[in-house]
C-alpha cells in the first residue's frame, strides 16, 4: 500500500505513519508472545492495542484527506479493525486474570 502512493509530500508523511504503526504491531506482538509474566504480557499486549488503534487513525487520516479513495484502502481499514477488537480483547482477559491472581 505504501509503494502504491501518490509521491506527495503528504501521502509519503501520512503513508510512513502506517508503515511505522503497522510494522510497530507485528514487532510488539512478538515481544507479547516472549512475556516472562502474566503483568509484562498484560502491558506489552496495551502497547499492541495502541499502535493498532493508531494504524487505523492513519489510513483514515489517508481517506480523509481525499489522498486515497476509501474503496483503495477499505479492506485494510476492516482488517485493521478486526485485529484492534482481537487485541483490545484479549487484553481485557489478560487484566482480568493479573487482577484475580493478585488478590
Amino acid at each position: 500500500m505504501f509503494r502504491s502512493l501518490p509521491k506527495t509530500e503528504e501521502a509519503r508523511i501520512l503513508g510512513r505513519q502506517v508503515l511505522r504503526s503497522g510494522t510497530s504491531v507485528a514487532a510488539n506482538y512478538h515481544a507479547v508472545c516472549r512475556a516472562r509474566s502474566k503483568a509484562e504480557f498484560t502491558a506489552k499486549l496495551g502497547v499492541v492495542v495502541e499502535e493498532a488503534d493508531e494504524t487505523v487513525f492513519w489510513l483514515e487520516l489517508l481517506v480523509e484527506s481525499g489522498i486515497v479513495p476509501e474503496e483503495r484502502v477499505r479492506s485494510l481499514i476492516n482488517e485493521a479493525n478486526e485485529l484492534l477488537a482481537i487485541f483490545a480483547a484479549s487484553r481485557h482477559t489478560a487484566r482480568r486474570g493479573v487482577k484475580r491472581s493478585d488478590h
